[in-house]
């Protein structure tokens, strides 16, 4: 087996522990893929996705941030690592991450939801 079908074996492995609720189990494969190859957005924000699942806030959010800064208009990417860094206490990081995905995709209602929650929270 090439080295690329096995990476891509392992990704396959994690987004199905992802989609089967087995999060933390998820993020062993995602991890081990997101260190070969660090430049796959896809797989940052699936890695992101098991560690925000998995309540493990911070390590989300560095892969949401990685996300964002190699796609700067990645609405997803912005929402999600504005979620993640609120529940690590960076709000004000966290305001400017949901306004931005708000702007970038105002028809999106839960972006607005969550952006406008920790406006009034703060």
């Amino acid at each position: 087996m090439r080295s690329g079908d096995d990476t891509y074996t392992l990704y396959r492995q994690g987004v199905e522990l992802l989609e089967d609720g087995s999060f933390g189990e998820a993020t062993v494969p995602l991890a081990e893929v997101a260190r070969r190859a660090p430049e796959k957005s896809s797989v940052r924000e699936a890695l992101g996705r098991a560690y925000f699942r998995n309540r493990q806030f911070a390590e989300a959010a560095a892969e949401f941030e990685a996300v964002v800064e190699s796609h700067p208009v990645n609405d997803y990417a912005h929402f999600c690592l504005g979620r993640a860094l609120s529940l690590t206490g960076e709000r004000e990081r966290a305001r400017h991450h949901l306004a931005l995905a708000s702007n970038l995709r105002p028809e999106r209602r839960d972006y607005r939801i969550y952006r406008d929650r920790l406006r009034r929270a703060s």
